[in-house]
């Protein structure tokens, strides 16, 4: 075995980073509705960095706007020039240019940009090694429990969503609420419940659309329901609202896919505002991001959740030890060649080298904008 770790670590010892390209890419989908606002298409951000061996690690970042899309792909680009002949050690990289921005600070796009050059510099490092991401991570991939997300789409459309989605296997279906009445709410929720039966989870995202108060009325009325969890019911970065409302209310209370970085999680987890957390791979800051989450949520006792890329997020929850559900969203599956499988309700992580990110490049020149930055 010791033999077998020494040429392993002697694969990588040399290798270093020539090179970072980077392009946008607006991906049609149907309008996701949220009771705070609709996502009409996905603007992502895809990152290839070329190692000095030939291999190439890649990621993707999801602007939710169009608006964000160049600028952020253009710091990717100028924050990749810093790592251009550096060796190819994501760790250690993480360190040398989150401390560039000390002044700054490493959230909204500066944070993107430095999770895209993360995501991609560990997905090169995996292949490098040969070795999925959670092996090179010190850990196996395995199956891990999935549930389907589902828009602000109303009773009769988010029932059928949801019994279509439990055909084909899930064993979890999330919707988006925050009606005009808790009332809707409620039909939406036993809708839901009489299409999928009594043994799928449902949980249900208010997407921040609450007031503190307004939504410890509103949840302990759903608290007859069965809810698996409430996900965010008022404002992401308002710990303390969001720990009164976990104090006072039964069904588990989720939160994180909008903390940037493993701060705000510290800060979450001291003020005690949530039951569950779910961190977003890109938000909290890449692989290195999700593994200091990882390690924060074990000896606190949390169950961790992930928030979309759902290829990568399975390569994660295999090395998190308490890892709870995988969120699947096929928004980006145009752009992959090979999108993650679902079988029997579980998100199957790739056995391949790398985090599973694999670029469909039919699609991406001839279906979608291809600008290279």
């Amino acid at each position: 075995m010791p033999d077998k770790i020494d040429s392993t670590q002697d694969v990588a010892r040399d290798v270093s980073i020539e090179n970072v390209k980077v392009r946008t890419v607006r991906v049609p989908m149907p309008p996701h509705r949220t009771a705070s606002g609709v996502v009409a298409e996905s603007p992502l951000v895809l990152t290839d960095i070329t190692t000095s061996e030939g291999i190439i690690g890649r990621s993707i970042i999801f602007t939710y706007t169009p608006l964000a899309l160049q600028a952020t792909a253009k710091l990717v680009d100028k924050f990749g020039s810093l790592i251009k002949d550096k060796p190819l050690a994501p760790a250690a990289l993480e360190q040398t240019l989150a401390a560039k921005f000390k002044l700054l600070g490493t959230q909204g796009m500066v944070g993107m940009a430095l999770a895209a050059l993360d995501m991609a510099l560990w997905d090169a490092y995996a292949r490098v090694l040969q070795l999925p991401l959670a092996r090179a991570l010190g850990g196996i991939e395995k199956p891990i429990p999935a549930y389907a997300g589902i828009g602000y789409d109303g009773e009769t459309d988010t029932a059928k969503a949801a019994e279509d989605f439990v055909k084909r296997g899930f064993k979890g279906v999330k919707a988006k609420i925050g009606y005009p009445t808790v009332a809707e709410d409620k039909r939406v929720i036993r809708a839901m419940r009489s299409a999928v039966g009594d043994d799928v989870a449902i949980m249900v995202d208010y997407n921040q659309s609450l007031k503190p108060m307004e939504a410890v009325t509103r949840l302990r009325e759903l608290e007859q329901e069965g809810l698996t969890w409430v996900e965010e019911p008022t404002m992401a970065h308002d710990y303390k609202s969001h720990a009164m409302i976990a104090a006072q209310i039964k069904t588990p209370i989720q939160c994180g896919e909008n903390w940037w970085g493993v701060t705000d999680m510290q800060h979450a987890l001291d003020a005690k505002a949530c039951d569950y957390m779910m961190p977003d791979v890109m938000k909290i800051g890449g692989v290195t991001g999700w593994v200091k989450a990882a390690a924060l949520a074990q000896p606190n006792g949390v169950m961790l959740s992930s928030h979309l890329w759902p290829e990568v997020s399975a390569q994660l929850l295999s090395v998190t030890p308490t890892a709870h559900w995988l969120e699947y969203a096929d928004w980006w599956n145009p752009v992959l060649q090979q999108p993650i499988e679902i079988r029997d309700g579980m998100a199957i992580a790739s056995d391949q080298p790398g985090s599973g990110v694999e670029w469909n490049e039919g699609n991406i020149s001839s279906g979608f904008a291809d600008v290279k930055i």
